[in-house]
């Protein structure tokens, strides 16, 4: 997704937001650091039908973590809500393990990893709307419904103890995905008795390029006059199906931000 169609998605769902008498708006810095785990399925390397399957993590995200950006921003209008959240990750290379190498002649045998890496760069634009069905002094609860778009590069150090069906012993292969799904979900808070302290929660499940995506984020903020910090766990999954890069993928870690009210 380009960022021009991302601007013409987000005018077009700001056009469908009822009108109402005031606009707020909100914006949240915020570092998540997940860790990765998961199995991907590359295309054939040139030259050769094979097709490695390869498992990846669960690995150090401190260790790896080579670059970050996140934010998240809301436009709020009464109970109507315009929402996005860009995540950019940057992963250096971090062990994983040729899980299976299989052909024309199906799957190979006797492969045995002797130290493969696997590297990841991965984007993350999400847009969605949102309408308020429920707010008290004590709770809030919202149903919303967008785009979540993940464009995701990776490349495999292969190095196994032997050959197999045409595939070499060691090499490097690189792939690009560009997965665009619909979600639906919801979101809210609870307020922990009179006090400033609150818990968050957030749920979204999709499909789309991918055979299903779900995201959850639970966690506790803490409000100021000016917004709020927020401390939470976040986890994203994928899963493309049995034949495509993305086997399944998921992303599990804490997440600490602000948010700032305007």
């Amino acid at each position: 997704m380009s960022a021009a169609r991302a601007l013409v998605l987000l005018a077009a769902l700001l056009a469908a937001t009822p009108a109402a008498a005031e606009w707020t708006f909100a914006v949240t810095p915020y570092l998540w650091l997940p860790n990765i785990n998961g199995t991907l399925k590359y295309d054939p390397p040139p030259a050769s039908t094979s097709r490695p399957e390869v498992d990846t993590g669960p690995n150090d995200y401190l260790q790896n973590l080579q670059a970050v950006l996140m934010v998240a921003g809301e436009a709020r209008n009464g109970n109507w809500a315009l929402l996005a959240d860009l995540i950019y990750l940057d992963f250096g290379k971090q062990s994983s393990a040729v899980k299976s190498v299989s052909g024309p002649g199906g799957l190979a045998q006797g492969t045995v990893d002797t130290g493969s890496e696997t590297s990841l760069k991965g984007m993350v634009l999400q847009l969605a709307a949102s309408r308020t069905l429920s707010r008290s002094e004590r709770a809030s609860f919202e149903v919303l419904g967008g785009l979540r778009y993940f464009g995701l590069e990776t490349s495999l150090d292969w190095r196994l103890a032997g050959a197999a069906s045409g595939f070499s012993q060691s090499g490097n292969l690189s792939q690009k995905k560009e997965l665009t799904d619909a979600i639906v979900g919801v979101r809210g808070q609870v307020r922990l008795g009179d006090g400033q302290w609150f818990l968050p929660y957030y749920l979204d499940v999709g499909t789309g390029s991918s055979s299903l995506t779900w995201q959850g984020v639970a966690g506790v903020g803490y409000s100021f006059k000016w917004g709020e910090a927020l401390l939470n766990y976040r986890h994203l999954y994928y899963d493309q199906g049995s034949d495509k890069l993305l086997q399944s993928l998921e992303f599990s870690g804490p997440a600490l931000g602000v948010r700032f009210r305007f």
